[in-house]
């Protein structure tokens, strides 16, 4: 079988060092900047970056719907930091969760942490917090799987994972492990 075809949204923000992550993992990429980028996607990572200037962008190429319509369809996801606010009920309504922006403050507040994760084993990961958003509220059918100081910072529902934290700046792999993993029983 072919290397999984994973899309990151390449609107502004880390994509780049998500696809640096995804290629080590011996994932193909391809860069989502207009819908008929989606096609033949196996899984889609909605980077970290500027929440605002993402929506901006995904209502200025019309990606909304197709990316409503390419959740729907089962194809996993993972956000991080910003993509954790874009895939929440106020912007795509991908997720059932709330979104708390800069939930531990603004970027001279940024830090680094360690997430114990419930479905990654091997221990904590550490989490690189940038400007990070929090779960302010979920549903029922969302699951916390990660926490700290008593903020959500990690949820799943189906085959979508939003995390606060940038995933791909550090050396651990093991959510994007995970991510390529739900691709593969898909697949």
């Amino acid at each position: 079988m072919d290397a999984p075809l994973i899309g990151v949204l390449a609107l502004q923000g880390g994509f780049e060092a998500h696809e640096r992550m995804l290629h080590r993992l011996g994932a193909r990429t391809r860069q989502v900047r207009v819908p008929e980028d989606l096609r033949g996607l196996d899984g889609l990572v909605l980077p970290g970056g500027e929440s605002t200037t993402m929506t901006l962008g995904v209502e200025r190429e019309g990606l909304a719907e197709p990316l409503r319509e390419l959740a729907a369809a089962g194809t996993p996801i993972l956000g991080s930091c910003a993509g954790l606010i874009m895939l929440d009920r106020e912007h795509l309504g991908l997720m059932d969760i709330r979104a708390d922006r800069n939930a531990f403050g603004r970027q001279i507040r940024s830090f680094e942490a360690d997430v114990q994760m419930q479905g990654l084993a091997g221990g904590p990961i550490r989490g690189i917090f940038i400007r990070a958003p929090s779960i302010a509220e979920h549903g029922a059918g969302v699951e916390i799987v990660g926490g700290i100081d008593g903020h959500p910072v990690a949820a799943r529902q189906g085959r979508m994972l939003a995390v606060s934290f940038h995933t791909e700046l550090g050396d651990d792999d093991r959510v994007h492990r995970l991510f390529l993993e739900w691709v593969g029983e898909v697949r």
